[in-house]
């Protein structure tokens, strides 16, 4: 089973209050960590370049 890693920080989402959904630009899967979550960092889509917090 392969781990995926947050968006963000590149850190694997093994913990809880990680989450993913889809881009609201293009639908491409967004992964972020719990701690970039809390701290509202922000990510960019890789696949259409949308970012947010």
């Amino acid at each position: 089973m392969a781990i995926s890693n947050c968006t963000s920080c590149n850190a694997p989402l093994a913990e809880q209050g990680a989450t993913e959904f889809g881009c609201p630009q293009c639908g491409n899967m967004i992964r972020r960590c719990y701690r970039c979550r809390m701290q509202s960092v922000a990510y960019i889509c890789p696949k259409c370049g949308f970012w947010g917090p």
